[in-house]
């Protein structure tokens, strides 16, 4: 089920949907963020596993799913969905805060398990770090505002498969519910992409002095993390090289890697040798 939470950008409000896993009154809560274009449907399977045990939260970061689009695109950014997670930590009044972040939800769980008080007890990062490979950066960018649109759920679900391939193998089915999951159908009879197209254009505003600026900064978040931290890397990746994976482990919470073999980013954790 979907509970809504208001937060605030520089442009007025907007409303964060989540999804609430086992016992509300569980002070033992796992986050799980999602990536860039994806959903909180993504770890379903993961908190139907660990629902016994935790209170699982997932949100619909803004600009996607059935979280509302916000209306200056350029608040599209870390900081923004940095704070609205702020909002949901104290909405939901978690004591134990365990964070699960694949891909943009890694990034946004280092920042905020970088902050003074912060109730991040152990940190999970899925195949990302402080540096962002340019190469992945470009293959994002190329599909993330495209306006796409499908006469049949077959062919926006081959479409998905296309642009995840990294993800890895998976069955038919899976793919069926990976696609389903970013996929709705509009006005007009087609299906179209559930998230705000306009999250690209911060996303593509991005130059070589800005990323180095934002690099810079992220590690140094990443140093300042006092919790245990586990990278789960894919072993194809082109998002988070090896040797960054390295260097989080040498340094700040100097974190564990696990890697996952025949997959690129990132692990779905769909599987269970996952």
């Amino acid at each position: 089920s979907y509970e809504f939470v208001q937060c605030l950008s520089p442009t007025g409000l907007h409303k964060v949907a989540y999804k609430v896993w086992g016992n509300p009154n569980n002070p033992n809560v796992v986050m799980c963020v999602h990536g860039l274009t994806r959903v909180s449907d993504d770890f379903d399977d993961v908190a139907a596993v660990l629902a016994p045990h935790f209170r699982v939260i997932c949100p619909d970061i803004v600009g996607r799913g059935r979280s509302d689009r916000l209306l200056d695109p350029q608040n599209y950014q870390l900081a923004q969905y940095l704070a609205d997670l702020v909002t949901l930590i104290a909405r939901i009044n978690a004591k134990n805060l365990y964070w699960f972040g694949t891909s943009m939800g890694g990034l946004i769980g280092i920042l905020m398990s970088s902050l003074p008080n912060n109730p991040v007890r152990k940190l999970l990062l899925v195949d990302v770090g402080p540096v962002v490979n340019p190469n992945a950066i470009s293959r994002i960018a190329d599909y993330v505002g495209q306006d796409v649109r499908f006469d049949t759920f077959e062919e926006g679900c081959a479409y998905i498969k296309k642009i995840m391939s990294p993800f890895g193998p998976h069955s038919d089915e899976q793919w069926r519910k990976l696609g389903g999951d970013v996929l709705k159908k509009n006005d007009e009879g087609q299906w179209v992409r559930h998230y705000d197209l306009k999250i690209s254009i911060p996303f593509k505003a991005v130059t070589p002095e800005s990323s180095a600026a934002a690099e810079k900064l992220m590690w140094a978040a990443y140093d300042a993390i006092k919790c245990p931290t586990l990278i789960v890397r894919g072993e194809l990746s082109d998002l988070l090289s090896k040797e960054t994976a390295k260097d989080m482990s040498e340094r700040g919470p100097k974190a564990k890697i696990v890697e996952v073999k025949g997959v690129g980013h990132a692990p779905t954790f769909m599987n269970p040798d996952q």
